[in-house]
């Protein structure tokens, strides 16, 4: 089987997003949550909230675990969902107060955790690998319409 060149680009990946997910999980769980219960509440922080669907396409959580993980979160009061006015068939899973004091504590703390790792990059690195990634993600998402 001949070599394939992007074999190694997937192996990186791999092991970039695996480190990354380490390094922030750690973090999250010290703080008290789940990396999805911190996903949902860095996801609604600053909004008014959205629908699981919303939720679900902004977060990288499956709907089946997005269910339990929000039900999780109701218990401990820090989300409620509300019926959409327009359509109380539709409901809204919004931060409570409590959960927005949360959001307010542990958001800027996270985010100087993961600065402190990608602070060994100069910005000049950031912005070439961002670049890079995007078009990565581009050329998948053409991949993947055809």
């Amino acid at each position: 089987m001949p070599t394939q060149s992007f074999l190694p680009l997937m192996r990186e990946l791999t092991r970039a997003y695996q480190a990354m997910e380490t390094y922030s999980s750690a973090h999250v769980r010290a703080l008290g949550l789940t990396p999805a219960q911190f996903d949902i509440v860095a996801t609604l922080g600053n909004t008014q909230g959205m629908t699981a669907r919303e939720l679900g396409e902004k977060t990288l959580i499956t709907k089946g675990t997005l269910t339990g993980v929000v039900d999780r979160l109701v218990d401990k009061k820090l989300v409620r969902r509300v019926a959409l006015p327009s359509d109380g068939r539709c409901q809204i899973v919004q931060l409570t107060a409590q959960g927005e004091k949360l959001f307010a504590r542990v958001f800027p703390l996270h985010l100087a955790h993961m600065e402190r790792a990608f602070a060994r990059l100069s910005q000049k690195e950031l912005n070439g690998m961002t670049d890079s990634l995007q078009r990565l993600h581009s050329v998948l998402d053409e991949a993947k319409a055809r």
